[in-house]
């Protein structure tokens, strides 16, 4: 993986690049599944933290959990949720637009003063082709996805994931760019391209 095809991952649709990776160590709880989907899924967060050589921990200081992952059948179930519009702005708006798109699962981040990423909401509306996804694999997809702010983009052609004769697995190339970006010489935060390069480089120091 090139600096060019690492920066694609990066830059979003309207052309900013922007890399952004957790400024605190990652508390996540989930909604609206059964106790061993749960393990799966915090099984998968843990994996994906430790990869990274990130941190978890039991509670945040200033909001008590920050990843906070959603499933449900329906859209207009959110707004039910209590307080839930108090944590993302525009949540009804946000909810037409996303019904209006048919869409099956979206993403909001809340980033601290330097730009790091806060706290993050996960919204998996389980739709037709989500129930036919294994939960293993849904799991690792949104830890994946949830691990560092990707371009909006960055995953419409190819999957962050790969099918192996032992099964579903994060593409190395991709694991290799996650511990890139959250190696220490590195910043929080990015908005020139040029950062690609350095992720490129610390790539390939690091395998």
């Amino acid at each position: 993986m090139d600096s060019t095809m690492i920066a694609g991952l990066f830059t979003r649709s309207d052309g900013q690049y922007l890399c952004a990776r957790w400024g605190r160590p990652i508390v996540p709880v989930v909604f609206g599944v059964e106790e061993a989907t749960l393990s799966t899924i915090k099984g998968a967060v843990e994996a994906v933290v430790a990869l990274a050589g990130h941190q978890m921990a039991e509670t945040d200081p200033e909001l008590g959990v920050n990843l906070m992952v959603f499933f449900f059948r329906d859209w207009d179930e959110l707004p039910e949720v209590p307080n839930l519009d108090r944590l993302v702005d525009g949540l009804v708006p946000l909810v037409a637009r996303l019904k209006a798109a048919d869409a099956n699962q979206y993403r909001v981040f809340r980033f601290d003063d330097r730009g790091a990423i806060k706290a993050a909401f996960v919204f998996i509306r389980m739709d037709a082709a989500l129930d036919a996804v294994p939960a293993e694999t849904l799991a690792l997809s949104q830890a994946v996805q949830v691990i560092l702010l990707w371009s909006d983009t960055a995953f419409t052609h190819r999957s962050a994931l790969a099918v192996t004769e032992a099964g579903v697995i994060l593409r190395p190339e991709i694991g290799a760019l996650i511990r890139a970006a959250y190696d220490p010489v590195l910043p929080a935060v990015a908005t020139d391209p040029a950062h690609a390069l350095r992720l490129a480089a610390r790539m390939g120091e690091l395998q």
